[in-house]
């Protein structure tokens, strides 16, 4: 239903190689499909409905992102103290393998203050994570980081596929997928990233493109370690731009990512299987999003390097049913 902006457009090579590239993807999910009924069939409100609908809990996790944030040692330690005093006031978080009625809540610092950090929010419990890795275990990869490493100073989580990964620094699906197995192999947690441009949004291929990322990037992951993975929505042109996707449109997305998963897998492990949104997550919007079915947590940028606005993020209110 959107306007074409293909006719005499000095962009109309570009849109023709994306016209091609939506074909693949077509071509892709159709093999994909085969020997089944589609796990890509839209009911008749636009919304995506699992087969069998099962009562699982699935407990929030809402994450901190600080990206190449903040400057110095001494600002990132700060942050952490101010954001673990605001923590006392709230009621409802804690951290990996404690009660799953609460919120668990991770934070990503960049390397350098990875170890520091940890020492201040542990006790809070908090989890730490690190913001990517590489998928060898040692060598001659100057600037790299393995999953041993972070392992080694605590990390439980690391960021996979995040866009800025995907575009800035040219990861593939096929590095991705080596680094998510790498992830699990240390006994380490994934968060997947996956998402749409605003190129591929504009041509209405955002269910082409995450169930292709899907595919590819848990392509030889068992069932048992899906049960590690947690995967993140988050629409690229969303992400530090101020936008925010719609609640209940990111809310269809994520339940058609769990129809890719149960056509994967099975209904069981597209159901449990906890999805994050992310793009320019705020105090404002969480709750209307927390209030969504199937958006468990939320995987947060800028506003994590605000102690009160994460702080409310986290102490999220969700709606009633």
């Amino acid at each position: 239903g959107r306007s074409s902006r293909w006719s005499l457009h000095p962009r109309s090579f570009h849109h023709l190689s994306l016209l091609h590239t939506t074909m693949k993807l077509s071509l892709a999910l159709a093999t994909l499909a085969v020997g089944g009924a589609s796990a890509f069939s839209v009911n008749q409100n636009g919304g995506l409905r699992t087969s069998t609908q099962l009562n699982v809990f699935r407990q929030p996790i809402m994450a901190g992102n600080w990206k190449m944030n903040p400057t110095t040692e001494s600002d990132a330690l700060n942050l952490a103290i101010g954001f673990c005093a605001l923590v006392d006031t709230l009621e409802d978080t804690c951290g990996l393998d404690e009660s799953e009625t609460c919120t668990e809540v991770v934070l990503f610092p960049p390397f350098p203050f990875i170890s520091k950090v940890k020492d201040i929010v542990q006790e809070k419990g908090i989890t730490v994570g690190a913001q990517q890795v590489y998928y060898e275990d040692k060598g001659a990869f100057t600037g790299s980081v393995a999953a041993s490493m972070v392992k080694s100073v605590g990390c439980e989580y690391v960021l996979c596929g995040h866009s800025e990964r995907r575009t800035l620094f040219s990861d593939s699906d096929v590095n991705i997928n080596a680094k998510v197995k790498k992830v699990l192999e240390f006994g380490m947690k994934p968060i997947l990233c996956i998402g749409e441009t605003q190129e591929e949004y504009d041509l209405g291929i955002t269910e082409e493109v995450c169930a292709m990322q899907v595919s590819k990037d848990l392509a030889g992951v068992s069932k048992k370690d899906l049960e590690n993975v947690v995967l993140a929505y988050e629409p690229v042109w969303a992400i530090g731009t101020g936008l925010v996707c719609d609640a209940e449109d990111a809310n269809k997305v994520h339940k058609f990512i769990r129809t890719v998963l149960a056509k994967m897998y099975d209904e069981e492990a597209a159901q449990s299987i906890r999805i994050q949104y992310g793009g320019s997550v705020t105090p404002e919007s969480v709750d209307g999003l927390m209030a969504m079915s199937d958006i468990d947590g939320c995987l947060v940028g800028g506003a994590s390097l605000f102690s009160d606005k994460f702080a409310r993020i986290c102490n999220f209110k969700a709606a009633e049913e």
